[in-house]
């Protein structure tokens, strides 16, 4: 598995609706891609953007790298929407999930 962090801080004039449409479309997009897991996105308080993004394998990462509907908003988004951005993808090398509030089994005797 691989984990790609996305970090970036938009410029104070950045197009914020058309990044939202935009957005939009790409989360929707990348869940049909081959090799993806998951995608979680959230704002710091000061601003920072961060999305924590999962695929099976590197390859499906370059893939999506690669879509070309994905690089158009790429460059879109350096154009007229970042003033800083940081991508690093990591493989995963340990993971697990405990649900500490799913029901616990009923004991037997």
């Amino acid at each position: 598995m691989v984990l790609v962090v996305f970090r970036s801080r938009n410029r104070p004039d950045g197009d914020l609706e058309g990044y939202a449409v935009r957005s939009e479309r790409m989360h929707e997009l990348v869940q049909q891609h081959p090799g993806f897991i998951s995608i979680e996105s959230f704002e710091t308080p000061d601003g920072e953007e961060v999305s924590l993004e999962t695929f099976e394998s590197d390859e499906s990462v370059k893939a999506w790298r690669a879509n070309p509907e994905h690089r158009e908003v790429q460059q879109w988004a350096r154009e007229h929407l970042y003033s800083w951005y940081s991508v690093q993808a990591s493989e995963v090398i340990r993971a697990h999930e405990t649900d500490l509030m799913a029901p616990k089994a009923a004991a037997t005797a």
